[in-house]
């Protein structure tokens, strides 16, 4: 037979009314004392949070001694409560001095401290003006920038010790990978690179045809487009192509990868991810960017060729024939020893943003648009500081 025995609520809420978080307030010779017992958790505090605010509330004592000894239990609620206390009194200049507490009590009035000292004091100010918004601002770049720079000598450092395919096992080199990247980087962007060097190359050699013609220094348009092509706008117009191209597409692939943590994968069974995801792609950008170069520097030679032959009637073999006065070997690779220091740029840029992706697709359409512009950036920076290099030393 089953038996319903009948609650006994006054012998339940005598033994809550035990455990009920208490305070006994004490004070003498400038010495305020409070002695916590009971059990000072998330469903007890609220009934002595009126008593602590009391408390804080009292002025005129030199020190303030908690003792936590009969505390039963406690955690974080009950920590706070304590610990708002205790803050209360620090900020009137009294001593605070806590003893009887248990490790447990320790930790979580650490913590609770800890915690509600980071939080941000609330300020009856408004913004700042644009002046230190603006400051603010460029120091947060500076941070950026000195964060990037050790992510990218990283990389640099690790593409030039080797391959290293496997973390801390020697170094392996994939050939296969190497290859596929320069035909997909190399190989796949010569039609769109050769169209846009013959264009610009026409562009140029029309527009110097058409200055010159005034001074009736036509022959000379040949020396603008030989100089200006192979020294300067070859290399640069390929690089800023291939940045758009490769290095959005660098980025990316590793981005994705990142997102579904599959770069985390790659370290837990032993490989290297910049040996296995950044090192082909850097060789293959500067194996590609040079010969991609000499394509881009042919093609814009062609192209002024044509534009020359059609404004200012200088024909094929007489432009031909002027080109070789007009150029030597140092104007040739002048700009190809720029290639593969834009190649590694491009590169390490893209790596480098590909893996600060988070896991939103927002995240990478950012670090994809800023690999872009810092690439493109960073080489134009590059080619200048090479122009006054050359002319340094009268290369």
């Amino acid at each position: 037979m089953l038996t319903i025995r009948k609650r006994d609520a006054s012998g339940e809420a005598a033994r809550d009314a035990e455990h009920q978080p208490r305070v006994a307030v004490g004070e003498e010779g400038g010495v305020l004392g409070c002695a916590f017992s009971g059990v000072w958790t998330t469903r007890t505090v609220a009934t002595i949070d009126a008593d602590m605010r009391k408390i804080e509330q009292r002025s005129g004592a030199k020190q303030l001694m908690l003792d936590l000894s009969h505390i039963e239990k406690m955690d974080t609620a009950g920590a706070w409560l304590i610990d708002r206390l205790a803050s209360a009194f620090e900020k009137k200049g009294v001593e605070v001095h806590l003893q009887g507490q248990s490790e447990v009590a320790s930790i979580l009035l650490g913590a609770v401290g800890d915690a509600v000292r980071r939080e941000p004091e609330s300020s009856p100010s408004g913004p700042p003006n644009i002046i230190l918004r603006a400051l603010e601002l460029v120091g947060r770049r500076v941070y950026e920038m000195r964060d990037d720079f050790f992510a990218s000598m990283n990389i640099l450092g690790a593409t030039i010790r080797g391959a290293q395919m496997k973390l801390g096992r020697g170094h392996a080199v994939n050939p296969a990978a190497i290859f596929n990247q320069i035909d997909r980087m190399g190989v796949g962007a010569i039609p769109v690179v050769t169209l846009m060097s013959a264009i610009v190359g026409a562009i140029v050699a029309q527009q110097g045809a058409y200055q010159l013609s005034y001074f009736g220094a036509n022959i000379f348009v040949v020396d603008l487009v030989g100089v200006l092509i192979l020294r300067e706008l070859g290399v640069l117009m390929t690089a800023i192509m291939l940045a758009g191209r490769s290095g959005s597409a660098i980025t990316a692939e590793i981005g994705s990868m990142k997102m579904r943590e599959e770069v985390d994968a790659l370290k837990v069974i032993g490989l290297n991810p910049i040996g296995v995801l950044v090192f082909p792609r850097l060789v293959a950008l500067v194996i590609g960017l040079p010969c991609l170069t000499i394509i881009a520097n042919f093609a814009a030679l062609a192209g002024g060729i044509v534009a020359a032959w059609l404004y200012s009637d200088i024909p094929p073999a007489a432009f031909i024939d002027r080109l070789r006065v007009a150029i030597d070997l140092s104007t040739i690779f002048a700009g190809l020893i720029k290639a593969p220091f834009m190649a590694l740029i491009i590169g390490i840029i893209a790596s480098v943003e590909g893996m600060k992706v988070g896991g939103s697709a927002e995240s990478l359409g950012l670090h994809v648009t800023a690999s872009v512009v810092k690439s493109i950036f960073i080489v134009i920076i590059l080619d200048g500081l090479f122009a006054m290099f050359y002319a340094a030393i009268g290369f």
